[in-house]
């Protein structure tokens, strides 16, 4: 491919590679280009601790993959993409050796909870029955009349509200921390809408999907859509940080999978005053201190089920884990942080030597930290899994600063781009018909920071290119992804100048 083409796409993020794929599958010539020096973005696996230990850098447990309608038309498992799943979806530890756990079974999930099992499972069973209704709707613009409105509106009605206020059908411990951990992956007080709403989500998903991790680690999506991109003729391009616009080789269409900040610098005066104003408005949410930890052996979690768990969130009960989410709004660190735990090796031995293991931790701290809370998250562990510390071979740990300096659409580390108010849940990045296409002529927003929700589900990238087509290209018509129409090249990858290319003659 020479430099011509007819859409850029900036950025290689799940979103950014899904616009990239279905521009391709358009059979338009397609560039990709990335700043850092590999692909993927919050979707990619490096040796952060030791050789040999595969670490997921952002994304590591992928429910939201599996109910993708763009990942199900693209066919993950065609292009050679393992899901591997836990026996336990998620789990909540709780002090004296308690816990309560998540299996895909609603009934059992809600038989564990003794006199609360009913109300889990009047809530639940449902929504798990309706669940490819609900992610139809969920995951798309959230700008159009709702194709199953009755299921929407039953789900919105609860989802709308503080989780505290969902908590309250239930009365014994176990209960209300399952939710309280599944409710504060919204970075929110659990006291502030629609946290409800992500616990109702996350919890449905883990009975009617379940919550793999990728055989290999995270980045074998990535690896799998750019394949399909250089396969359909496009080019993929590292190592190339853009400051402007003005940088880009002519293009009919660009499409942008950076922050609404990065949108503002990158756009400068093509943006009108007032939608400049709108970005600048766009708020967001606290950031993560990450901690990547090698092991001599599994977790010795002092519950046996969550020695099965692929997914644990920390923290303690409702009252605690809502205490520390309130201290991070506040601008605080909290002694006891709230903590998300992925232990990939439950499903996935590939991740280490044998008879070793990887741990994925994370836990909130305020917008911008420069603080390493590694010892706190260790602390956190140890408390529910005495004697982890004596496992630890080595430990990786990246602040809040440290997540934005590695990818600057995580805006002070906020892994979500962008705040989960209600408003931005509905209105992000701006109060517009159509949220991605910008008032530039030819320049669209593909990022997180559109609808539906941050995760990899590649619809934010696939929504953008879609408004694109028809703006720009007069393609009505959403394109065939299947593997049929993009099948994968993965010889075709090449080295060029020191920085990988994906594609000859890029």
């Amino acid at each position: 491919m020479d430099g011509s083409a007819d859409a850029i796409v900036v950025g290689s993020g799940p979103n950014g590679l899904a616009a990239a794929v279905t521009l391709a599958a358009a059979g338009l010539r397609v560039r990709v280009i990335e700043g850092a020096p590999e692909i993927g973005g919050g979707c990619r696996t490096q040796e952060l601790t030791l050789p040999g230990f595969w670490h997921d850098v952002c994304s590591a447990a992928h429910p939201l993959a599996l109910a993708s309608p763009f990942f199900r038309r693209f066919d993950l498992a065609a292009r050679g993409v393992s899901f591997a799943e836990p026996p336990v979806q998620f789990a909540q530890p709780l002090d004296g050796g308690r816990a309560a756990v998540v299996t895909r079974s609603v009934a059992a999930t809600a038989e564990r909870l003794g006199a609360d099992g009913p109300a889990y499972r009047r809530l639940f069973g449902p929504l798990t029955d309706r669940c490819d209704e609900l992610c139809a709707d969920l995951l798309g613009s959230m700008r159009r009349l709702p194709a199953h409105p009755v299921t929407l509106a039953a789900f919105g009605a609860r989802a709308a509200l503080p989780a505290s206020a969902v908590a309250r059908r239930w009365h014994g411990l176990e209960a209300r921390a399952l939710f309280a951990g599944a409710a504060a992956h919204a970075m929110r007080p659990l006291t502030s809408p629609p946290t409800a709403g992500v616990g109702l989500m996350l919890t449905t998903l883990a009975h009617a999907a379940g919550w793999p991790v990728v055989a290999g680690g995270s980045a074998r999506i990535t690896d799998a859509m750019a394949d399909a991109v250089v396969a359909a003729g496009g080019a993929i391009e590292t190592g190339r940080w853009v400051t402007s616009l003005a940088e880009l080789p002519d293009a009919r269409a660009v499409l942008l999978d950076v922050s609404p900040r990065s949108l503002d610098a990158l756009a400068g005066g093509r943006l009108p005053a007032g939608y400049r104003a709108a970005i600048r408005r766009f708020r967001y949410g606290p950031g993560i201190c990450k901690a990547d930890f090698a092991l001599s052996g599994p977790v010795p979690w002092a519950n046996e089920d969550c020695r099965l768990a692929g997914t644990l969130h920390l923290g303690g009960t409702f009252e605690e884990i809502a205490a520390a989410e309130a201290e991070v709004t506040a601008g605080r660190h909290p002694d006891r942080p709230y903590v998300l735990v992925v232990q990939p090796g439950v499903a996935d031995p590939t991740r280490a030597p044998a008879g070793r293991h990887t741990l994925w931790t994370y836990c909130h701290v305020p917008s911008g930290s420069t603080v390493d809370l590694g010892d706190a998250i260790e602390a956190q562990v140890e408390r529910f899994a005495p004697g982890f510390k004596d496992l630890i071979l080595a430990r990786s740990v990246r602040t809040a600063a440290e997540t934005e300096a590695h990818n600057p659409n995580y805006v002070g580390g906020d892994i979500g781009v962008g705040l989960q108010t209600l408003r931005q849940t509905l209105l992000r990045p701006a109060a517009r018909l159509n949220p991605y296409r910008t008032p530039a002529r030819g320049v669209y927003l593909c990022s997180s920071a559109t609808p539906p929700l941050p995760g990899v589900h590649g619809r934010c990238g696939e929504l953008a290119a879609l408004t694109a087509l028809g703006d720009v290209f007069g393609v009505r018509e959403a394109p065939d992804i299947s593997p049929a129409r993009l099948e994968t090249a993965a010889s075709v990858r090449t080295k060029n100048d020191g920085n990988r290319t994906w594609g000859a003659g890029a």
